[in-house]
């Protein structure tokens, strides 16, 4: 757990008390004394700071809290019946579904057609929302700061956790348990996000055949340069300067768009690395069912990974 350290810095009291009166105002069917939310605020900003580069004042952690999704989570880690109801009727930002229906919705991309994997994988992830599998581990309820909106941010985590799951399973390395539980800031706003999925989609339509295999092979399937070399009977040096040709085709085509709509930040590289993961669950040109037409076509086989 992020421990508190004695130089720092007390809340201001006021800001405290108007930010508990407004949460219990929004949900009141949550009752939580004071004192617990006094702590949980400092838990969470404490949480925060830890994963920051810069100093977090708490003026600053005030202005860009999402105060009613971090009380209802608070609710939760405090096993309150009525804030887990609250959670299970959230809705997700742009599809507007269920919390839980996007939940599905995702596992059926990881797992497709395995439904008894897919529910699941729903259920394990639920499960352990504020129970750890391991000693010494923070819960996955925990580990939200309260500083992106909930239900998106339980998608994305739901994402990671069971990718790196997959990864473990098939000898890759796995994700490490902060990308895990503490996906990527969402830093950038619904334009950037917009503009990135049309550009990557219009980069996606331009690649053949073959690179949507080797592509899928090594993001879906996670096989290695040396299994996908084999595969397709090339030297793995050619594999190599193969996918290095499709990274830079990729960063070139999507960065020249963003650039002339007016991107000025120095992270444009990252920025487009960590949306394309999420992008390429939703291709349909790389789901398994695709991939396993291409395979077949070419004579290969690839024991289902997914």
């Amino acid at each position: 757990m992020v421990e508190k350290m004695a130089d720092e810095p007390a809340p201001p009291t006021a800001r405290v008390h108007l930010l508990y009166h407004f949460c219990r105002l929004q949900l009141p069917s949550v009752v939580m004394a004071f004192p617990k939310f006094q702590d949980h605020l400092e838990r969470s900003r404490r949480l925060f700071a830890a994963k920051s580069e810069t100093s977090v004042e708490w003026s600053g952690y005030f202005n860009t809290l999402y105060a009613v999704d971090w009380y209802m989570c608070c609710g939760c880690l405090e096993n309150d019946g009525k804030a887990w109801e609250a959670l299970f009727s959230m809705r997700t930002g742009r599809s507007d579904n269920l919390l839980i229906d996007a939940l599905r919705a995702r596992a059926m991309r990881l797992y497709p057609r395995d439904e008894e994997k897919q529910e699941g994988a729903v259920t394990e992830f639920w499960s352990h929302l504020i129970v750890t599998d391991h000693p010494g581990s923070i819960p996955i309820m925990a580990r939200y700061d309260g500083q992106r909106p909930l239900a998106p941010w339980m998608v994305r985590v739901f994402q990671n956790w069971h990718v790196s799951k997959l990864r473990s399973r098939h000898g890759a390395i796995s994700l490490p348990e902060d990308d895990i539980a503490l996906p990527l800031p969402e830093k950038t706003d619904t334009r950037w996000h917009d503009s990135f999925c049309i550009a990557a989609r219009d980069w996606l339509a331009t690649l053949t055949d073959e690179e949507v295999l080797l592509l899928g092979l090594r993001w879906r399937y996670r096989l290695s340069q040396r299994e996908i070399s084999h595969l397709f009977k090339k030297h793995e040096g050619t594999i190599s300067r193969q996918q290095d040709k499709l990274r830079d085709r990729c960063l070139s085509a999507i960065g020249e768009k963003l650039t002339a709509e007016g991107w000025t930040g120095d992270d444009l590289e990252e920025f487009i690395l960590t949306e394309l993961g999420s992008l390429m669950v939703d291709e349909p040109r790389l789901s398994a069912d695709q991939l396993t037409v291409l395979l077949a076509q070419r004579g290969m086989h690839v024991g289902e990974s997914t």
